[in-house]
């Protein structure tokens, strides 16, 4: 129940990478909420853990990685935990990633066309088979529901009502159904009619008889009594004309014209083909239910607008204000008595937590004890909540992971510092020996036993915050708007169940993205090879290639960095134009503070796998507070800038030994002794914006920012109308 309407939550995440030269420590305890609809840049200099943050989302982590903790919460799952299969439902489907080359994103013998449909038949059948899991087990759960808040004197009115809602859904569909089959014949039939009208008027080589019959089979499937209606014989016409202009049609070869019988009997089709795609859909919900009460009614004597209209009148009179007054307390009950369990998970968990402290601990005990935990965790949970709360979904699975990581632990480390030891004295006495040594010995990968005990404890910690943060927003929940939503969800489910995407559906469809896109002349372009395109139009292809499946979240991975400059300003508008139109979730990863100052909603700075500063886009920007941000910023060119740009002096740290405090101190001109010694927490500035650096410490010197960026605010401020 957190304010923030979060899709994705990375917790606590550490990354290492075993090497011949020891375990490089990637990616050190970050964490950070990515909201639905917005864009976080993650901003960071060439290995300071922003990819890898970004790969470990998506479970496509190089074979030599370690994750030492953490968790990646999206839909109810730990992405960390869940099997490959699993991963393979989520990724490219619900999250997808754009890479800096995109060449490493595209079969280089694979026509493009082709690369861009495969996602969207891939995912089909599999999003069918779980919109209809999900629409069984919700509905399930709101009769269980609704039966309880009225009492078993109700249980009949409520089996019934939920009974008469997934039959009235089930005759919607399958008129949906039948819809949905003449609309993709009726696509398929645009796709290859605006295909042959292309090539014809660029003169291109056809062999006009053969596309002739593929397009009248397709026109001729194009029946439904929705789609179609009143527009038969205009249909019975167009296919006539067709097929008598492809008596005696023949090829044409390259530089010829395609007769204009032809081309007009083609262009005649189109466009009554696309007059039916663009009326009214109907409403199958409503006039499922319609239908169902009156099976003999003339579902045809009145317009769409009009049945649409009417269909809900009759919907909302005869079931819908009835089932909704019931669903809702329903849904109160369920809210209601989930509440009441959490308010006694709270007390177990505090009570249970001593015992993960103690000594007592050993694996078996400390798994019993989590996994009763977790059973009373997972009985809090709200099963009619529609967006699942990841935390409570995957409590146990982190309880059971972070013990195995301790007790795991304390059985290698003893080994780990023998093979040390041994390895050690063995290149010491050689040396003694006067032998020559060109060997190294392996650093030694030993666990801190008191971080890893307390990563158990930390668990249950923030599981106690989560639900007693609930529990203290309890009163401010809409159960009205609630059972809307449940609503307009089974609704939106049930379209999907028969949501069928053939191949005509998904060539028209990639055309669509190719322009959404801005590649020209899609319908030629759609038969090239990587090869045959430039830099920026390939990362374009990328990025609909990436949006085929109609993903949550979209990852970019510096996808502008290979680019010329005004190529990326392309990119970037239009990245930012498709977030806003499909409410896509971006996270950005970038070195270039600069590239994201337009686009990002919040930005993560990173360095040597830490997060250092974390805030809004104008927060970072105009009240910038550690001086690795200042570096970034001082090193970022802008047309107004006049004085010498400030490089970052130094390199970033080894972090096979990472820095025992603030890992940036040692390029740090403002740094303190206490940098050298001890990592700095995050201090807050505001609500929204922190900063990991002593120099927020109320007892450290006052420091400006270098007088190139306070010059810069001053400007930008100025251009905004804000105040220097």
């Amino acid at each position: 129940m957190a304010n923030k309407d979060t899709i994705l939550q990375v917790k606590n995440l550490k990354v290492s990478f075993r090497t011949t030269g020891g375990t490089v420590k990637a990616v050190r305890d970050v964490s950070f909420d990515l909201e639905r609809g917005k864009t976080l840049a993650i901003v960071g200099e060439s290995g300071s853990g922003k990819s890898v943050t970004s790969k470990a989302i998506l479970g496509i982590l190089a074979g030599n990685s370690i994750i030492e903790g953490g968790e990646i919460l999206y839909d109810g799952r730990d992405l960390l935990k869940i099997t490959e299969e699993e991963m393979c439902d989520i990724r490219g489907n619900r999250i997808s990633m754009i890479f800096q080359d995109p060449l490493s994103s595209l079969n280089p013998i694979v026509k493009i066309g082709r690369q861009i449909t495969e996602a969207m038949l891939l995912k089909d059948k599999g999003n069918r088979r779980a919109a209809r899991k999900d629409f069984n087990t919700m509905l399930a759960e709101i009769r269980t529901n609704c039966t309880a808040a009225l009492g078993q004197g109700e249980a009949a009115r409520v089996a019934e009502m939920t009974k008469t809602f997934d039959d009235f859904n089930i005759e919607g569909i399958k008129m949906e159904n039948s819809y949905n089959t003449a609309r993709a014949a009726s696509e398929g039939f645009l796709a290859d009619a605006e295909d042959f009208l292309f090539l014809a008027e660029k003169k291109q080589r056809l062999d006009v008889k053969a596309n002739l019959a593929t397009m009248e089979g397709k026109l001729k499937q194009v029946k439904d009594e929705f789609f179609t209606h009143g527009y038969d014989d205009k249909l019975w016409a167009a296919y006539s004309a067709l097929k008598s202009a492809a008596s005696g049609a023949k090829a044409v070869k390259e530089g010829e014209m395609v007769p204009e019988n032809i081309r007009k009997a083609v262009s005649d089709a189109e466009a009554l083909v696309k007059e039916l795609q663009g009326r009214t859909v109907p409403d199958f919900f409503r006039i499922g239910y319609y239908k169902m009460k009156n099976p003999g009614a003339d579902l045809h004597s009145q317009s769409v607008e009009e049945l649409n209209a009417s269909c809900l009148t009759y919907l909302d009179d005869n079931f819908m204000k009835e089932f909704l007054a019931m669903e809702e307390k329903g849904t109160r009950y369920s809210f209601d008595t989930a509440l009441e369990k959490k308010k006694k998970v709270v007390e177990s968990l505090k009570a249970a937590r001593p015992f993960f402290e103690s000594a007592e601990l050993t694996r078996s005990s400390g798994k019993k004890r989590a996994g009763e935990l977790a059973k009373e965790v997972e009985g809090s949970i709200d099963r009619l909540e529609i967006r699942k709360d990841s935390m409570a979904y995957t409590f146990g699975f982190a309880m059971n992971d972070a013990i195995d990581r301790y007790f795991n632990a304390e059985k290698k480390n003893p080994k780990e510092e023998a093979r040390f030891a041994r390895q050690s004295a063995k290149r010491e006495a050689l040396i003694a020996r006067g032998k020559t040594v060109d060997w190294k010995v392996v650093p030694k990968l030993v666990y801190d036993l008191d971080e890893l005990k307390a990563n158990i404890t930390g668990t249950i910690d923030a599981m106690v915050a989560h639900y007693e943060d609930y529990i203290a927003k309890a009163d401010t929940v809409d159960f009205s708007a609630r059972s809307v939503e449940l609503v307009d969800y089974l609704k939106e489910r049930a379209s999907q169940v028969v949501y069928k995407v053939t191949r005509s559906m998904a060539h028209e469809k990639a055309i669509q993205l190719m322009e959404e896109v801005g590649i020209p002349e899609p319908r030629i372009r759609y038969n090239q090879y990587p090869f045959e395109f430039s830099g920026g139009m390939r990362q374009r292809i990328v990025i609909a290639i990436a949006l085929a499946a109609n993903p949550d979240i979209l990852i970019c991975d510096e996808p502008t960095t290979a680019l010329d400059v005004t190529i990326q300003a392309q990119i970037l508008e239009l990245i930012n134009k498709l977030k806003a139109e499909r409410n896509l979730s971006v996270i950005f990863i970038t070195h270039d503070l600069g590239v994201v100052a337009n686009m990002a909603d919040e930005i993560a700075v990173m360095y040597a796998g830490k997060l250092v500063e974390y805030g809004t886009a104008d927060e970072v920007f105009y009240d910038p507070r550690h001086p690795y941000t200042w570096a970034l910023l001082a090193s970022m060119p802008d047309l107004d800038t006049t004085e010498k740009l400030d490089a970052i002096p130094g390199t970033p740290p080894n972090m096979i030994y990472p820095p025992k405090g603030d890992a940036f101190a040692a390029r740090n001109k403002y740094a303190m002794q206490i940098d050298f010694e001890e990592q700095p927490p995050e201090f807050a500035v505001s609500d929204t914006h922190w900063a990991a650096t002593w120099l927020l410490h109320p007892n450290a010197p006052k420091v400006e920012p270098p007088k190139i960026i306070t010059d810069r605010i001053a400007r930008m401020l100025k251009k905004s109308g804000g105040e220097a």
